[in-house]
């Protein structure tokens, strides 16, 4: 009864959502906007009934108070906890190094006290004292055998680590500046499955990962990443504080980030590594076997193609058998835990984190292929690109896909809200609500009556696909933008030129981007669908145009978005990374080129083995998945174009599918409302009135 009372005297103290977000935006001297208001609204209402949400807010609309604000409201007045999530690193540090702080800070005298909140992380992030003291297990890495001065390379960034040791407050990786590789940082770190437990490790009382996590626990608000998140929800072991909501910041990533979490690897590298950490445990020759199963692995890995794996080689089959029950004899002679002996605990638990993955993965790979080939849960395939230093082949599976497990690991115990600038794909939040688990029963609130699915060309279906009853409830909205797309920015097509092909860069393209970049006086960022077309524009055009050209690569990109935002002639060409994440409001970027739709290579494993699965459901294939994934970028790579109220500019996409392709109204309906056209010179009088 008195927890009940004060529950309830809570929630007739704290003020309500409203109030708190304006004094949220007037103490970071901002200004509200109606997007973020109605937005902060949905969620406390979400947060109050239970049903997930799904926000698309565009850049500028405040989105972090959005749903910052409600969070603390719950988390205070129900003495809870919230959990955020984020996709990377750069929003973590947002939220954590500025917008959280202000915020507790403004709403104390409002809510009585301060909001509390914390970064939790994966163990593999934090120093691990108990390693530092005792050393990690000799195992060098490939590159190390090749390259003597990789050696003492290492020893320097360890040496370095074991100073830093005695210096740091959190352990946190992220806090050491600048960084150490990870070849290194594993010899100062374990996993969650190598750690032997605060309990028994003799300085568990200062171990990092334990204090981090206890300071979560007692926080308001926990910011964590998608992996963790994915780790909590699918893995069976619980890392996060009990909560009762998630945010998911940057949804869009979700999928992927879940996937990568679920998919598992094999090579004949960690077999032998399992083999060695457990030479001393077991009795030579059960070891030994397993070294032979991990020589027998990469024999035959070394004689199949690289590529997905529909049927499993009876050869290949043989030496999985083998590997699972070799790593399965060696679990088995290791015995039983002896508490008193804290050192072979250690290492005990350093030999079973690698035997368990390699025994489960190998289990997994056979399990593949035990069920029809269109009803299978999993893709196997050969990884072909073994790197600079010829990497051992590493056999990989993966989930074909992950909506079942949100829908039962996530959604179905907890709230969650789901936010980015970009989720409605086509016009529709479905396409991505059916990844996540959410098919069928969520429209738009911004348009109630709305058809919740699209056709390939883009337009809208007769109605929604029949809703299940075993899928959560949602609701999707968008809050728009308070930019002004249609008088600020651009889209233009290059329709004149031909299809892309596979050869590079055709010189009708590179003449294109030239004039474009002339136009601009530089301030252009091209966003290339691989690296060798960013590298292959970046060498002709500095032959080309006045401008300084920076390619990725070619130093730290952080280093080169800074430059890049510093000198406004300047441009910046690269590919992945650079779609997401560069934010460069101003004069410094007026130009955004995208080279092509940026589909999934076609011999992409997961990508192909999702289409024919789509497709021998009845769907198509190419737009669920290919069509998705190139939505996703182009509208992560034109939200690049506008990141301040003053900005303009122009999209140009090169590729005249987007224009010409059935499949070209759906990716159009995916971007911002931009003012469209596809005559070159209109586009480029555009950009020197921009310029000058």
């Amino acid at each position: 009864m008195p927890e009940a009372l004060t529950l309830q005297q809570n929630l007739t103290t704290v003020p309500d959502v409203r109030t708190l977000l304006s004094a949220a935006v007037g103490g970071v001297g901002g200004t509200e906007r109606p997007g973020q208001v109605d937005m902060a609204e949905a969620v406390a209402k979400a947060i109050r009934t239970g049903e997930h949400l799904a926000v698309q807010a565009g850049t500028g609309t405040g989105k972090s108070l959005a749903y910052l604000v409600p969070s603390v409201h719950h988390a205070v007045a129900e003495a809870a906890t919230v959990v955020i999530s984020t996709a990377t690193i750069a929003l973590q540090r947002q939220l954590v190094d500025r917008d959280l702080p202000r915020l507790a800070k403004t709403l104390k005298p409002l809510l009585g006290r301060e909001p509390t909140f914390a970064i939790l992380k994966g163990r593999r992030n934090y120093l691990c004292m108990q390693r530092v003291h005792t050393g990690a297990p000799d195992e060098p890495e490939e590159q190390a055998l090749f390259d003597p001065f990789a050696v003492s390379a290492l020893g320097r960034h360890v040496k370095r680590l074991h100073e830093w040791s005695s210096e740091t407050e959190t352990g946190d990786r992220d806090e050491l500046v600048p960084g150490v590789p990870d070849q290194a940082w594993r010899q100062v770190s374990v996993t969650a499955k190598e750690c032997v437990g605060a309990a028994k490790c003799p300085i568990g009382q200062d171990c990092f990962a334990e204090r981090a996590r206890a300071e979560a626990g007692r926080a308001d608000v926990v910011v964590t990443n998608h992996a963790l998140l994915a780790i909590d929800a699918l893995e069976g072991y619980k890392v996060l504080p009990e909560h009762d909501v998630v945010v998911v910041d940057e949804a869009h990533d979700l999928v992927d980030r879940v996937t990568s979490v679920a998919t598992a690897e094999l090579t004949s590298t960690a077999i032998a590594v399992a083999a060695r950490r457990c030479g001393r445990l077991v009795e030579q020759d059960i070891a030994d076997a397993l070294l032979e199963a991990a020589d027998n692995l990469s024999l035959t890995l070394q004689e199949l193609e690289p590529g997905r794996i529909d049927q499993l080689p009876q050869v290949l089959g043989g030496a999985l058998a083998a590997v699972r029950n070799a790593a399965h004899a060696c679990i088995s002679a290791m015995g039983p835990e002896r508490k008193e002996d804290i050192e072979g605990t250690a290492a005990r638990k350093l030999a079973l984190s690698v035997l368990d993955e390699v025994h489960d993965t190998a289990v997994r790979l056979l399990a593949a292929f035990e069920a029809e080939p269109d009803k299978r849960h999993d893709v196997v395939w050969l990884a072909g690109d073994f790197g600079e230093f010829n990497r051992a082949p590493s056999l990989r599976v993966a989930p074909l896909g992950v909506g079942g497990l949100l829908r039962e690991r996530l959604f179905a115990q907890r709230t969650v809200i789901l936010t980015s600038a970009t989720l409605a794909l086509g016009g529709s939040f479905d396409t991505l609500a059916r990844q996540w688990g959410l098919s069928g029963n969520g429209k738009p609130a911004s348009d109630p009556d709305a058809p919740a699915d699209r056709k390939a060309d883009g337009t809208a279906t007769d109605k929604a696909p029949p809703s299940t009853s075993d899928s959560p409830e949602w609701t999707g909205m968008d809050v728009g933008s308070p930019f002004e797309h249609r008088s600020s920015g651009i889209l233009y097509v290059a329709k004149h030129l031909p299809s892309p092909g596979r050869d590079g860069l055709a010189e009708a393209y590179l003449d294109e981007l030239t004039g474009l970049v002339e136009a601009a006086g530089g301030r252009t960022l091209g966003l290339f669908s691989s690296m060798r077309a960013a590298k292959q524009a970046s060498e002709a055009l500095r032959e080309r145009v006045k401008f300084p050209i920076l390619c990725q690569g070619e130093d730290a990109t952080s280093q080169l978005v800074k430059k890049f935002a510093e000198d406004v002639q300047t441009c910046l060409f690269g590919t992945l990374s650079l779609w997401q994440g560069v934010d460069v409001p101003g004069p410094a970027l007026q130009l955004v080129v995208m080279d092509r739709i940026p589909f999934p290579r076609p011999d992409d494993p997961l990508a192909s083995a999702r289409q024919r699965a789509v497709q021998a459901r009845g769907g198509n294939g190419f737009l669920t998945v290919a069509g998705t994934h190139a939505a996703l970028l182009l509208a992560q790579g034109a939200g690049r174009l506008l990141r301040s109220n003053d900005d303009k500019g122009v999209i140009a996409v090169l590729d005249s599918r987007l224009v010409t392709a059935r499949y070209g109204g759906f990716l159009r309906a995916s971007l911002p409302p931009f003012w469209m056209t596809t005559d070159p010179e209109v586009v480029k009088a555009a950009l020197k009135r921009i310029d000058t």
